[in-house]
Formats: C-alpha cells, sequence, structure tokens
C-alpha cells in the first residue's frame, strides 16, 4: 500500500470520528428545543455560602413554594455526597414571552424565629441557587470598569442596623434559535436502511429555541399592601416595579410578611448552545492561571530532568566500576570503602509492619488509578459541569473497581517480602480493603454528625449511608479479596541477592535520615502548588474547576518527580549504608501530603477569613485531612515502587561472589 493511500485512508477515519462526534452529545447535556409559548420551570438548589461552607434546603427559608407542592429532582449519588439538594420552585416562564410585574406570592407575617433565622442567613452571606435549563443562574456585578460574575443571587443585605431581602428578580433569558437542518441522514445497514431525519421536524414553520444564558439581577423592592389585594400567584401587579440593584427598601421586620415577585425578558443570542458555559468557566485573571501553570510545569520539569541525569549518571559509573574489576579487586574493594553494595545482604530483608505496608502500597495503587482515571474522563469531556455530581459518583465507581487492582498489588508484594510464601494473604486481602476506606469512613461519619446537628442539607442521609456501606462490602470487598486471590496464584518477584541470618549494624549517621525524608515533599509539592489553589478554590469558594487537561499533565509530572525523589532517597540511604529503606521510600514521596495539610491551614488562615464558627472550621480541616491522607498513599505508593524496582535492577545488575 502506498503511501497516499495510507494518508486516504487516516483522512478518512477522521471524517468518520469526527462526523460521529458532530451528532453526539453527553448524557443529561443535549440541547432542549422549546417552542414559543412553552413552559420554562425554574428550579432551586442548596442555599450555599463561602462564610460557613454549610449548606442548606432552599425552603428552609420563608421563600414562595409551588402550588403543586415541594418535589425533589432526581439526583445521582455524586449530587448527594456534594450537598445538592435540586427542588421545583414557583418560577416559570413562557418561552419567548416577556412578562413584567409578575406577582409570586406574600408570606404570612414572619415569626419570631424566621426574622431571626433570615438575619443569620443574611449575615453569613448565603446565596440563592436557582437553575434554569441545566444552567445555573449568573450574577454581574460591576467593579472599577470590569465585570464580575457569580453564580446565584445573596438572600438579603445589611445596611447600619437594618436587614433587606431581595424580594424581586429580573430574569434574563438568553436564547438561540434551534438550527434544524434539511439532509436526512442514512441509518441502518444494506437493504433494511432507511431515510431518518435526525433533527426535529425539518418542514416545521414554528421556531424553536435553545436556552444559552440565565442572568439574574435581585432587587429590594417594597410592595404596598393595597397594590397585593386579591392578587393569586402569577397575576400583574397594578404598578410598575422600577428594578434598581443599588438601592434597597424591603426590610424584614417581624410579624409583617414579605412580598415576592419578578420578571422575565427573553433575548436572542449569538451564543450557540456548546458554547454556553463558556461564561461559567471564565475566570478574572484566566492568562496569569495559564502562564503560572505551564511556568510551573517548565521549571519543574526542567529539575526533574537534571535530577534524573545526574542519579543515572552516577549508578551507571557506579556499577561500571565494580563491574570492571575481578573478584579479588571487588573483594579488597569492599574492605577499603563503604558504599551500597555493602548491604547486599540485607537490602531485601523484610521491614517492620509488612502487612501495613502492603496494604497501604494496595490502597495507593487504588486511589491513584481512580485518580488517573478519573482526570482522563473528565479532561475528555465525560464528566463536565453541566452533569452534576458525575465527577464524584465516576470517582466512587471506578475505586470500587479498581478494587481487583488493590489486592493483586498487597498480596503480590507479602509473598515477595516472604519469598513466595502463601500465609497469611487473606490477611493481607482483607487490611487492603478496609485501610483506608475504614479511616475516610471514620472521618466522614464523624463530620456527618456535626452536620445533622446543624440540619445542613451537607449531611449524608442515613439511607445514603446505609448504601454507601453496601456498596463497600458487597462490591469493593469482594473485588479486592479476588485480586488477592489473583495475587496469590501470580508468581512472586525473585530477589537477586540472597538475605543474611543476621543484620547488618548500620552506621551512625551525621543526621537523622527521617528529616531527609520530610524534606524530599518539597519538589512533588512545587509540581502542584499552583494548581492547588485553583482547586481549593473550586472546593471552598464556589467557582467552577475545569481545566482537567492541565490537571492531567501536572499529575503525570507529580508521578514522574515522586518516583525521582524517592529514587534518589533510596540510593542515598544505601550509600551510607542504611538498608531500611522500605519506609523510607514510601513517606519520602508520601511526605507531600504534609506540605499539602500546611497549605490548606495557610488558604484557611489567608484565604477563608470569613470562615465562621468552629463547626465550618472543623468541616475544612476534617475534609483537609482525607484529602491528604489519599494523597499521601497515592504519592507514596509511586515512590515506593520506583524505589524497589530501582533496588532490585541495582543488585541484580552488578557481579557478585
Amino acid at each position: 500500500m502506498g503511501s497516499f493511500d495510507k494518508f486516504k485512508i487516516w483522512v478518512l477515519f477522521i471524517c468518520l470520528i469526527s462526523e460521529l462526534g458532530h451528532g453526539f452529545y453527553l448524557p443529561g447535556s443535549y440541547p432542549h428545543k422549546y417552542g414559543v409559548g412553552d413552559f420554562l420551570n425554574v428550579k432551586v438548589n442548596s442555599l450555599t455560602s463561602i462564610d460557613t461552607e454549610l449548606p442548606y434546603s432552599y425552603y428552609s427559608l420563608p421563600f414562595c413554594k409551588p402550588d403543586e407542592g415541594v418535589k425533589d429532582s432526581a439526583e445521582n449519588l455524586g449530587e448527594l455526597l456534594m450537598g445538592d439538594r435540586i427542588e421545583n420552585s414557583p418560577y416559570r416562564f413562557k418561552m419567548y414571552t416577556n412578562e413584567t410585574e409578575v406577582f409570586l406570592c406574600q408570606t404570612k407575617p414572619l415569626s419570631g424565629e424566621e426574622f431571626k433565622l433570615l438575619k443569620e442567613r443574611i449575615d453569613e452571606m448565603y446565596q440563592v441557587n436557582l437553575i434554569l435549563d441545566n444552567l445555573p443562574a449568573i450574577r454581574y456585578t460591576k467593579k472599577e470598569n470590569y465585570f464580575l460574575r457569580w453564580t446565584g443571587y445573596p438572600v438579603g443585605i445589611k445596611v447600619q442596623d437594618a436587614y433587606y431581602m431581595f424580594n424581586h428578580l429580573k430574569f434574563t433569558v438568553l436564547v438561540h434559535k434551534f438550527e434544524e437542518t434539511n439532509v436526512a441522514r442514512v441509518m441502518g445497514t444494506g437493504d433494511g436502511s432507511e431515510v431518518i431525519s435526525t433533527v426535529g421536524n425539518s418542514g416545521s414553520d414554528t421556531p424553536g429555541y435553545m436556552v444559552v444564558g440565565f442572568e439574574v439581577i435581585p432587587c429590594s423592592f417594597q410592595h404596598t399592601p393595597d397594590s397585593l389585594k386579591n392578587l393569586k400567584m402569577y397575576n400583574k401587579l397594578p404598578s410598575p416595579i422600577k428594578c434598581d440593584p443599588t438601592t434597597v427598601s424591603m426590610a424584614i421586620k417581624e410579624n409583617e410578611p414579605v412580598a415576592f415577585s419578578y420578571e422575565v425578558n427573553f433575548v436572542e443570542s449569538d451564543i450557540k448552545w456548546p458554547s454556553r458555559w463558556d461564561a461559567y468557566l471564565k475566570m478574572e485573571g484566566a492568562k496569569v492561571h495559564w502562564f503560572s501553570i505551564l511556568n510551573s510545569l517548565m521549571v519543574i520539569t526542567f529539575l526533574a530532568g537534571i535530577v534524573l541525569v545526574i542519579f543515572l549518571r552516577t549508578v551507571r559509573r557506579d556499577l561500571a566500576r565494580y563491574d570492571e574489576l575481578d573478584k579479588e579487586a571487588q573483594a579488597q574493594m569492599n574492605e577499603e570503602l563503604s558504599g551500597w553494595k555493602l548491604v547486599v545482604g540485607d537490602v531485601f530483608r523484610a521491614p517492620s509492619n509488612p502487612g501495613l505496608l502492603c496494604a497501604m502500597v494496595g490502597d495507593g495503587v487504588q486511589i491513584l488509578g481512580m485518580g488517573v482515571v478519573t482526570i482522563m474522563f473528565a479532561a475528555l469531556g465525560f464528566m463536565s459541569p453541566a452533569s452534576r455530581g458525575t465527577l464524584i459518583t465516576g470517582m466512587l465507581f471506578f475505586y470500587m473497581i479498581l478494587g481487583v487492582a488493590a489486592g493483586y498489588v498487597s498480596v503480590r508484594l507479602w509473598r515477595t517480602i516472604f519469598c513466595g510464601d502463601h500465609k497469611g494473604w487473606v490477611s493481607v486481602a482483607w487490611k487492603a480493603a478496609c485501610f483506608f476506606p475504614g479511616i475516610a469512613f471514620t472521618i466522614l461519619t464523624i463530620l456527618n454528625f456535626l452536620l445533622w446537628g446543624s440540619h445542613s442539607t451537607g449531611a449524608i442521609p442515613f439511607s445514603l449511608f446505609v448504601v454507601l456501606i453496601l456498596l463497600w462490602f458487597c462490591i469493593s470487598v469482594p473485588l479486592t479479596l479476588i485480586g488477592g486471590y489473583l495475587g496469590a496464584k501470580a508468581p512472586h518477584i525473585e530477589y537477586p541477592v540472597r538475605t543474611n541470618q543476621i543484620p547488618r549494624e548500620i552506621p551512625p549517621q551525621k543526621y537523622p535520615s527521617w528529616l531527609l525524608v520530610l524534606g524530599a515533599g518539597t519538589l512533588p509539592f512545587g509540581t502542584l502548588f499552583i494548581e492547588l489553589f485553583f482547586i481549593m478554590s473550586s472546593l471552598w469558594m464556589g467557582r467552577v474547576y475545569y481545566v482537567f487537561g492541565f490537571l492531567l499533565i501536572v499529575m503525570i509530572l507529580l508521578v514522574v518527580v515522586c518516583a525521582e525523589v524517592s529514587l534518589v532517597l533510596t540510593y542515598m540511604h544505601l550509600c551510607v549504608e542504611d538498608w531500611k529503606w522500605w519506609w523510607k521510600s514510601f513517606f519520602a514521596s508520601g511526605s507531600v501530603a504534609i506540605y499539602i495539610f500546611m497549605y490548606s491551614i495557610n488558604y484557611l488562615i489567608f484565604d477563608l477569613k470569613s470562615l465562621s464558627g468552629p463547626v465550618s472550621a472543623t468541616l475544612y480541616l476534617g475534609y483537609s485531612l482525607f484529602m491528604v491522607l489519599a494523597i499521601m498513599f497515592a504519592t507514596g505508593t509511586v515512590g515506593f515502587l520506583s524505589s524497589f524496582w530501582f533496588v532490585h535492577y541495582l543488585f541484580s545488575s552488578v557481579k557478585l561472589d
């Protein structure tokens, strides 16, 4: 086949892939066509605040309720774990039908408890989150000639000693005309193929529209009692409403009702449906964001390259020196010199607490695999912000499936440490299945009691707790045991040297080895600390994180740097005749978790200054501890496995007596 023919085949293949992608939409993110006059129903999500980090139900405050009653929307596992509670609302529009002065409802006179709760929520800067056609309501504020974007709007505002509520909402719905095609596509094969129009009815003259933007301007407007007489929901108010977001007039008072109203304006926009999330994904200082990440990647790659080159040259020189000598010269050199070759009889001596090490390495493989696969799927667009909760749901799914890898690695490492002995592999597999999940379950249970006590929607419901336990013991544990069984059947890794019966005494060290181990985490931390800021902002400041492609690159670079750092430290310890490298290689790269936790505390003090109350601080530190433990297991595993491969390769490459 000629080069030109190969080129034509590749072009045809690329065209086919692009054509498939043209008609492919991710689950939950396909476009919805609305005809003129079709009803659009607004949904409400939990009230959120960066001041407390405790989400609450929308209807925990005295807002208007729909006539048909409050109904929960279908939620996935990830949404429930993130504290989202999506419910219906009384706000409803007609497509491409502008409405003004729409009366919604008037609440009952505020009781003392409701008045106090409203004041607390306003003081704590709680935001109301509305959703239309899967798009969160976005609010723009102007500051020094540029616009800031916010999702949601505040419950109210405090001016001097008075509290004002935003009770009138001015909605702007951006729509884009539905682009129908007159080109029918052939679906099917052979004689049974049929000509089917894939998009709507191409002969219809009725225009259709897609929602491509949802904006809100909150206003505080004082309705006169006379204007509200005999009005029902969705009636038109007799007097016009001037929505001015810079002034407030609806002061809330005990034993007085609050009236709610809204207006909606439809605007045809040039924004196309695939680009409608761009407004939410734009960050202020985006150029600085990209430049900082690229700069960090380049610097760390350069440093890691230097370390790797120096390291390989040093090891190769040592190997060359020993290989060039005859046996007598080697024996004489061993007597005169100290170095890594002197620990040949102890380098593969079983470490202390081998079962715990095997379980931690197995769990680390499981966590690392989950992270890599999840970020890859997210970078490909399968877990976009439009599909709420899919990221957490995907992480749980991949974690459970990768239990097989955890059991396999932990048991095979156990058998390798004990030279192929099968005894105790079931216990090791059980440890791998329960060690990290047990720690996570304990932390989440303690935090959940705090959330239950605060009546927050962030609390995991008891029924979901039962579901998580069933997933753990009915799926994850059996898969880990199956992996352990496969690890027990697989051949163990044979050591290239024999281990002496009597352990060699380690010479006194000039500096504590653990000090060097703890300091080794600084280089891996340098690969991710800039990206860590954006991740923390997404988790705690309500921003949307979307640069998963860069996160994947950072994660790959982190794995490389962790492996290199652990190799260097292991080599340094062997050169000073310290043969206890097993745990030190794990914590050399795993110590990056210490710096991440210190960064989390720094972020709490300097960036989350407004975080109030011991419950909020405890929740923040608890979730941060859970995160850094997972990172320690994953990075420590990378360091240990790379060091194990290096030590095995080093002592199998040198001539021994």
